[in-house]
């Protein structure tokens, strides 16, 4: 902009002497000022027309931990030649680096290159838009033109593997099948039989019944309460926190690779809860249980239990963009919709909260039949935190079982290990 004011200053200028002295040199030079103005302005404005951008994205959802692919295409559809375009994009995905210069754009050419980002992140995020910069040669004038279209883009928190968890004998499954035969549709195919009068349309199984050339109806068990809920404490004035230097750092071939070989969490107590309770919920499901979900962030937010890839999808996106801006601690979210839970329920709570009330509410559950079992966040580990071995005494004390995560730990391996001894033995970190 300052650069066209010059040439805006200095064509005046040629204009005044041109004036002012009547020389056929004067107004050479003024013509030959306004020819170059003249044709530059054209050159940058042309560069501007018949651009096209494309991104391509195979999918719109992510993990942490994994890359993510897109793919952008420059096309030239005009009869002029592009000397250089500037791609700017503002996408808000941290470490996607779309924009560069391309330079040569020939006449129905187009230049296409592709963008491998790690996801480091959880949330959602908009890719784009993207504002594309051109102008003349002499660099005397500057056009640009914001393509508005943009795509967005889910990025759910990492994944660990978990060997095992496994409270105590009678803890985890929650329940005890019931081996006998109900009126009920359930879940739990025990058998067929032949079609009774009375039995609901429901029941009938079709692949028998086409095969046997006779009604046939299916039998039904009673399911096991063993149902699974994980609550989340994202209570703001429970967790902590400490500063995190992002390093922009790829792999040597990141090509070939599909994740990261490590994914390193930042030190805040939120990504690990979060984090720890996507681990659980895929590992449950992968055992074909029914998990439920239950946090109170800037709203409640409740899922139903239930089973399969879809019920994983729906938590996971859920997660990817949960923050801690919850009004509620853990021990009041405990009282009022742990009353709700049936008997025989497993209620995992993961915490950092060191108020001893809400271990005082989960002894309560236990004695209504809800198995609780505590995954505890060192905030101390973390950031600036209060004392948290009196807590974990008064797990250790009432006998509910409890794992301990700090700040650094790998998960699979502090997940598959129950926390036992004194509050020194459990690895504390102060």
């Amino acid at each position: 902009m300052r650069r066209s004011w010059g040439v805006f200053l200095l064509w005046l200028l040629a204009l005044v002497f041109a004036l002012a002295s009547g020389r056929d040199l004067a107004f050479n030079l003024l013509y030959f000022v306004t020819g170059v103005i003249g044709v530059a302005l054209f050159w940058a404005w042309a560069n501007q027309r018949g651009l096209s951008l494309k991104r391509q994205t195979r999918v719109h959802r992510a993990q942490v931990g994994k890359y993510f692919e897109e793919t952008l295409e420059l096309v030239n559809r005009s009869r002029w030649p592009k000397l250089w375009v500037e791609v700017h994009d503002d996408s808000d995905l941290p470490g996607h680096h779309v924009s560069r210069v391309v330079n040569s754009l020939g006449w129905r050419a187009a230049s296409r290159w592709q963008v491998r980002t790690l996801c480091r992140r959880r949330g959602r995020f908009t890719l784009g838009p993207i504002l594309l910069t051109s102008g003349d040669p002499l660099g005397l004038f500057r056009f640009a033109r914001e393509m508005r279209e943009t795509v967005s883009l889910v990025v759910t928190p990492a994944v660990v593997d978990i060997p095992q968890f496994s409270p105590p004998t009678g803890y985890l499954p929650g329940g005890e099948a019931v081996h006998r035969r109900t009126p009920y549709v359930t879940a739990s195919v025990s058998g067929v039989r032949d079609y009774e009068p009375g039995d609901s349309f429901n029941r009938i199984h079709w692949p028998s019944s086409a095969r046997t050339g006779r009604l046939i109806s299916k039998e039904f068990e009673l399911d096991p309460l063993a149902d699974v809920w994980v609550f989340l404490d994202m209570y703001g004035d429970a967790h902590a926190e400490a500063p995190w230097a992002e390093e922009d750092t790829d792999q040597p071939l990141p090509w070939l690779t599909r994740r990261a070989e490590k994914i390193e969490l930042p030190p805040s107590t939120v990504e690990y809860g979060v984090t720890i309770a996507a681990s659980l919920v895929n590992h449950f499901l992968q055992a074909d249980r029914e998990v439920g979900f239950l946090s109170h962030a800037e709203s409640r937010e409740v899922v139903q239990p239930d089973r399969g890839e879809r019920q994983l999808s729906r938590l996971l996106e859920i997660l990817a963009v949960i923050q801690p801006l919850g009004r509620l601690s853990i021990a009041q979210v405990l009282a009022s919709d742990g009353a709700t839970l049936a008997r025989h329920t497993t209620l995992i709570v993961i915490t950092p909260s060191t108020d001893e009330r809400w271990v005082t509410v989960l002894r309560g559950l236990r004695a209504r039949g809800v198995h609780g079992v505590a995954v505890f966040l060192a905030g101390r580990t973390f950031g600036p935190a209060p004392d948290w071995a009196p807590l974990l005494s008064d797990l250790q004390a009432s006998g509910l079982p409890a794992y301990v995560v700090n700040y650094g730990d790998d998960l699979s391996t502090a997940l598959s290990q129950l926390a036992s001894g004194t509050g020194r033995s459990l690895g504390m970190r102060r």
